[in-house]
């Protein structure tokens, strides 16, 4: 299993960050401040828009040592060599995913019901996102909120690392790391923000205190 940080996951949003530009500068301010790991999600864009965002994205996370993930699109990953890919359920299955991007490189699946968590295969997959938590408004497709209770079932019913995702912000995320969580992927809470720097580490802190819980 390939080992990842996931307590702060960032996942970009390109119309909350003001587009590539912003996205980039977002990326850069949130990997100073505590951001363990970044994702590039841009369902509406292009292809082309996706690899030149990526190829930009990977060079400004090296001097942090912050992992690029990239949503779904394999060959994009593969064009830039992110560190990885995560998937949904609509998208590759996770083996065909991990047969492509070969064995070093981090997969993330997502995940929203007991019945998914039940199609998880055996290996192949490093971490489960396991999503909405709470509702959202920056995934038109998210499912039903689990709610906490729930999320902690999904939790225990798995031996991968997890990290909570939907609608989630520094008030709000405690509870998540009390229920079992591995870490908090954040759309919101940073991207978009007037001051994303201040807004990561404050997110950080309540991070932190909660994993010494």
């Amino acid at each position: 299993m390939n080992a990842i940080d996931l307590s702060l996951y960032l996942v970009l949003d390109p119309d909350l960050c003001g587009g590539p530009a912003g996205m980039v500068h977002t990326a850069i301010q949130a990997a100073k401040n505590g951001a363990t790991v970044v994702q590039l999600r841009a369902p509406n864009w292009k292809k082309r828009q996706w690899l030149a965002t990526a190829f930009e994205l990977k060079a400004a996370l090296a001097p942090y040592g912050v992992p690029l993930i990239i949503n779904d699109h394999i060959d994009v990953a593969l064009a830039v060599d992110a560190e990885g890919v995560h998937v949904g359920q609509g998208d590759l299955p996770a083996l065909e995913t991990r047969r492509l991007i070969g064995p070093d490189k981090i997969l993330g699946l997502s995940v929203g019901s007991a019945e998914e968590m039940a199609t998880v295969p055996a290996a192949g997959v490093d971490y489960l996102g396991i999503s909405p938590v709470y509702p959202t408004g920056t995934k038109a497709d998210a499912g039903e909120a689990t709610g906490v209770a729930l999320f902690a079932e999904l939790v225990a019913a798995t031996a991968l690392p997890v990290v909570a995702i939907g609608g989630i912000h520094r008030d709000n995320c405690s509870p998540l790391f009390e229920a079992g969580t591995d870490g908090v992927a954040v759309v919101s809470a940073i991207c978009g923000r007037d001051d994303p720097a201040r807004a990561t580490a404050a997110l950080n802190e309540t991070i932190q205190l909660a994993l010494k819980r």
